[in-house]
């Protein structure tokens, strides 16, 4: 594939302009080469870049982890254990994100199955959002500290 614009980089990854810019500040994507007239230009390189990029985001990992398994795609004869504690760790947070989740879905419900026809004075919804103790069980994230 010959070199392309940022227009048709963007498009063919399904992102926007400004979210392949700011992952060349932040270093994900290498300062691309420039044409004669000073406009970014890019190989089929940034294109298989970036898509890891993007399908790495859309499984939650962070910008750092992305850096950290991007340095390992760039060396190959690497051994992959950090990636393996990587997505172990990925998938541990997203474990837990699922367990909170399911928290927030019981106390929902139970807000909804308390449904109340009066006052907002009476209001089950109102009383449980201001007071967490009447809560079934805790639902906050665990890396969150009550204030």
């Amino acid at each position: 594939m010959p070199s392309m614009p940022i227009g048709r980089l963007a498009k063919s990854a399904d992102v926007k302009i400004t979210t392949i810019r700011f992952y060349e500040q932040i270093g994900l994507l290498p300062e691309p080469a420039r044409s004669q007239s000073d406009r970014r230009v890019y190989d089929e390189a940034a294109v298989r870049r970036l898509a890891f990029i993007k399908h790495a985001r859309q499984l939650g990992f962070s910008v750092e982890a992305i850096r950290d398994l991007l340095d390992l795609a760039d060396h190959p004869e690497r051994a992959c254990d950090s990636a393996n504690t990587i997505a172990e760790e990925q998938l541990q947070a997203v474990e837990a994100k699922i367990t909170q989740l399911e928290a927030l879905r019981v106390e929902l419900g139970r807000m909804v199955a308390a449904r109340c026809s009066g006052p907002a004075a009476e209001c089950r919804v109102i009383e449980s959002l201001g007071n967490h103790g009447l809560c079934a069980r805790d639902h906050q994230p665990a890396d969150r500290v009550s204030v």
